[in-house]
């Protein structure tokens, strides 16, 4: 990706940018270090005892591996992608975390026994780390830290709140080893790809008013959202490789039904991307679409919608929108 997308914020207004432009034009995935390992022991430390027990405990532990974390199987398939040869935008994990270079020791030292090709971090020792995302060009943020998040994307960045889900996942019938290799991203529309306009429209005046205005609108593209950027910077990966045999896979999995579909639909066309499967789900509950896809993650601005995806899946909040304020 090249750059920090503007979408509407939370009051209505562009968010301003004005973040360097990534020359190499890759795809840049910051995760907290609670994201990437399971750290619940750590942290139960520093919350009873304090800063300075958990600096102790993290020392005196950091040959001891920490166990894979909830984004651990993302980043290993984002990671993957460059190994495959083909000529495409590179895809970078980078770590951004509130520990200390020394509590952080341990972090790295089960970044290098797992063979992750993590190389650059951020050590802020308590201070919030998404103020780096500008300088390493992050695209997307992954944390366990609402609040950090929150702040992050009121800033114009593409962040989420990383939630643990069902991660056993099984191949779709008649896919089997594809699925294994494939990276499965699944996205919610508005107020995630999509400004929250359509949706303040829904709150206003509910879904008759909602309906006439989409109908209306229905050849006017919607404004981006939050991870608009995300989803390009997917599709530019994806455009290296043919449409049977790629290694990535996206969805945007709605509560729209039609006739409110139209105008998604040409949106997507307007922009020039492309999303391979599209799920118009007229409000039913997200979870079993979402197990049916066999997402790695998936990404929604309703916390409702997070929680029936997460019984199944990976999921993520994303605070934006009218319905976080």
């Amino acid at each position: 990706m090249t750059a920090k997308v503007p979408h509407s914020s939370q009051s209505g207004q562009p968010a301003e940018s004005d973040r360097p432009v990534d020359q190499e034009g890759r795809l840049v995935i910051a995760l907290s270090s609670q994201a990437m390992f399971d750290m619940r022991h750590s942290h139960e430390v520093f919350e009873k005892q304090g800063l300075e027990a958990y600096a102790a405990y993290q020392v005196s532990r950091e040959n001891d591996l920490l166990e894979p974390g909830v984004a651990f199987p993302l980043a290993q398939k984002l990671l993957a992608l460059n190994d495959d040869g083909a000529e495409h935008p590179r895809v970078e994990v980078i770590l951004l975390s509130r520990n200390s270079a020394d509590t952080g020791l341990r972090i790295f030292n089960s970044i290098e026994h797992y063979g992750l090709k993590v190389e650059r971090a951020a050590f802020t020792s308590g201070a919030s780390p998404w103020r780096y995302m500008d300088a390493y060009g992050a695209d997307l943020w992954l944390s366990t830290n609402a609040a950090d998040v929150g702040r992050a994307l009121r800033s114009g960045y593409a962040a989420a709140t990383i939630l643990p889900g069902g991660v056993d996942r099984k191949a779709p019938a008649g896919e089997g080893g594809l699925q294994d290799r494939q990276l499965r991203i699944a996205f919610d529309g508005d107020a995630v790809i999509f400004s929250d306009e359509a949706e303040r429209v829904y709150q206003a005046g509910g879904l008759e008013a909602f309906a006439d205005s989409e109908r209306a609108a229905a050849n006017q593209p919607l404004s981006g959202g939050p991870f608009k950027g995300v989803l390009e910077a997917l599709h530019k990966i994806q455009s290296a490789y043919p449409p049977d045999n790629n290694p990535i896979r996206t969805a945007l999995v709605t509560a729209r039904s039609a006739p409110a579909h139209k105008r998604v639909v040409l949106t997507l066309r307007e922009w020039g991307i492309r999303i391979d499967e599209a799920l118009f789900l007229g409000g039913r509950a997200k979870g079993a679409f979402l197990k049916s896809f066999g997402a790695d993650i998936f990404f929604d601005d309703q916390q409702v919608h997070v929680e029936s995806a997460r019984e199944h899946v990976t999921a993520a909040h994303v605070p934006f929108g009218i319905v976080n304020e």
